[in-house]
């Protein structure tokens, strides 16, 4: 269990894709998103409190048993991997020529994310419900949906208790020791 507090904060994470090319604007690409989150998860040993996906970009909550920069490892590396795979699979070479990089010290040919990752840390249970509420109400605010719960690709229905037999990513909410009952 996981009291938040400032010796034990949580994660608020944003990422963005290249341009804010709208890499996640279909359902497959969502999929392998959610099922990569849920890898980087696993492979880290870390808990996902709160996500959504959205078409350029992803926000998420976690614990802070890794550093930040790790989780963001973690986290977009894993993703990036499985979704450029899949361009390359299917034949998306138009999306492929936009996600090219010049250059780099690393030699990848493609790159998903701006390098400009942002972490924040969430030190309080009330801070976390804002950032919680932040983030399920992205569609709403992108006019996506009328209702958070009512967008498939976030942990709305999950912080309400009514997720769906085929929710994309279950989170790890009942891993919080909420301190306020």
């Amino acid at each position: 269990m996981h009291t938040i507090s400032r010796d034990t904060p949580a994660l608020y994470l944003t990422a963005a894709a290249k341009d804010r090319l709208p890499v996640f604007r279909t359902d497959t690409i969502k999929v392998i998103t959610c099922k990569a989150l849920d890898e980087a998860r696993k492979s880290g040993g870390f808990a996902i409190y709160a996500y959504v996906l959205m078409r350029d970009h992803f926000h998420a909550i976690t614990d802070s048993i890794l550093k930040p920069s790790k989780v963001i490892q973690y986290l977009n590396g894993i993703i990036s991997r499985r979704v450029i795979d899949h361009l390359k699979e299917h034949g998306h070479n138009a999306s492929l020529r936009k996600l090219r990089r010049e250059s780099g010290a690393r030699r990848h040919t493609y790159s998903l994310w701006e390098h400009h990752s942002n972490v924040l840390p969430v030190f309080s249970e009330n801070m976390l419900m804002q950032k919680g509420n932040y983030i399920h109400q992205n569609p709403v605010r992108a006019g996506l949906v009328q209702r958070a719960e009512d967008y498939h690709w976030s942990s709305a229905r999950i912080w309400k208790r009514c997720p769906l037999e085929d929710e994309p990513l279950m989170v790890d909410i009942d891993c919080i020791n909420w301190r306020r009952a």
